[in-house]
């Protein structure tokens, strides 16, 4: 509501507000970079907890999540590990959301790096030629193992993921609907990702219909109430 006054004084009133909201955006920004132990914590436990998720779910040789398919393509014909692909992708991610103009946080950084980590980690210690009821049973396991990481990292608030970044900032700049830039993004990939060589199969549906319900359950139960970003 504007001052009842007008004038030099109303000058004034509208600069401290203007400052005021630019203080506020600026203690935003910095707390993404300035954790407290608690939050660096969840933020870590998250993101180890989503990449054991998607590990189990590349396991499983069913289906991966659509971003996890492209990785795995990308690994295909790179000679890389899954693992490490991932990462690779997260940077190229990270370098499209210069003409976005997309703020990272820690929690991005963190993102880029830790979930590719997990990811190999798992498979190693992951015996190979599961028997068929084994592998199914890593499909749900692995994707509540997702969406329980997503809310932890989430909710700690330290920036969003590589791929959230992306969809958020495409959608800002197109102004279309979050759903609508999603859906596209990952069927996107997921035919890349495929043609490349990654797995598609019942795990990747199971995981499209099954993580947003998922993650906002979670985000949820820890206490968050933004689910804007998935």
């Amino acid at each position: 509501m504007p001052p009842p006054y007008a004038g030099p004084r109303a000058a004034v009133w509208q600069h401290r507000t203007v400052s005021s909201v630019e203080h506020a955006q600026v203690a935003v920004a910095l707390s993404r970079w300035r954790p407290t132990p608690a939050r660096l914590a969840q933020l870590l436990l998250g993101l180890w907890i989503f990449g054991v998720g998607e590990a189990l779910l590349v396991g499983s040789d069913l289906g991966n999540s659509p971003w996890t398919v492209f990785g795995q393509g990308f690994a295909e014909q790179t000679g890389l590990s899954v693992g490490v692909a991932t990462i690779v992708v997260s940077v190229i991610v990270l370098c499209a959301w210069i003409p976005l103009r997309q703020r990272p946080g820690l929690g991005t950084i963190l993102n880029a790096i830790l979930i590719g980590v997990a990811i190999d980690a798992t498979l190693a210690v992951l015996p190979s030629h599961l028997p068929l009821g084994v592998r199914w049973a890593l499909v749900p396991t692995g994707i509540a193992l997702v969406a329980i990481g997503s809310g932890f990292y989430l909710t700690s608030r330290l920036g969003p993921g590589p791929r959230d970044g992306l969809m958020t900032g495409l959608h800002r700049l197109t102004g279309r609907s979050l759903r609508l830039v999603r859906v596209c993004l990952e069927l996107s990939v997921v035919v890349a990702g495929y043609a490349l060589g990654g797995t598609v199969g019942p795990g990747t549906l199971a995981f499209a219909l099954l993580i947003g319900p998922g993650v906002q359950f979670f985000v949820h139960r820890l206490g968050g109430t933004d689910t804007g970003s998935l």
